[in-house]
């Protein structure tokens, strides 16, 4: 029984000593406390795939690879993506590869420099410029341009037509007519 106490007791003070050595430490060792990663630290390789041409040489052990960008420049391309078509500075002969040369003359011929000028123009044509005032006074919309066809009477105009032989153009088409407006509809 002695022997069952003794071994209680240094059960807890063991457990109370690594309690003491620090919560926190504890909670982190055990993986109690999630750690996120850092996000500007964690990168991706590309994938790996097998080239076209097998003649070409194998790479150089530890030379960086040819596709691999640094942080920098991925987050450059991502912000900028107007970069990622511009020649790089260490480009001798300042054109781009072929596939660079074919991808642009397949988009066509460059937008004109003032395009965005011209779109702000059209947009601002086509955008009203009501006040509050105005939307206050002019609230209802005016009725759609145009007129509306009888349903009944031109089913009714086409059967006869087609029963005497005649062409569905001939005759008028009926349209509803709009009931003349009183003072209680201009208002509402």
């Amino acid at each position: 029984m002695r022997n069952a106490h003794l071994s209680l007791i240094a059960l807890t003070g063991c457990a109370l000593a690594v309690t003491a050595c620090g919560r926190e430490d504890l909670q982190r060792n055990f993986g109690l406390i999630r750690e996120a990663p850092d996000e500007f630290v964690v990168t991706t390789q590309p994938p790996l795939s097998v080239p076209p041409d097998f003649t070409l040489r194998p790479p150089a052990p530890g030379a960086p690879r040819p596709q691999q960008q640094t942080a920098t420049a991925a987050a450059e391309s991502a912000l900028v993506p107007q970069a990622a078509l511009t020649q790089p500075a260490s480009s001798p002969t300042g054109a781009g590869s072929p596939g660079q040369e074919a991808l642009i003359a397949a988009a066509g011929p460059p937008a004109p420099p003032n395009i965005r000028r011209e779109v702000d123009a059209e947009a601002a044509k086509e955008a009203s410029d009501t006040s509050l005032t105005d939307r206050l006074m002019f609230w209802k919309s005016p009725p759609p341009p145009g007129v509306v066809v009888d349903p009944q009477k031109e089913a009714e105009r086409l059967r006869e037509n087609a029963a005497l032989g005649r062409s569905p153009e001939t005759g008028d088409t009926p349209v509803v007519k709009s009931k003349p407006k009183t003072i209680f509809d201009a208002l509402f």
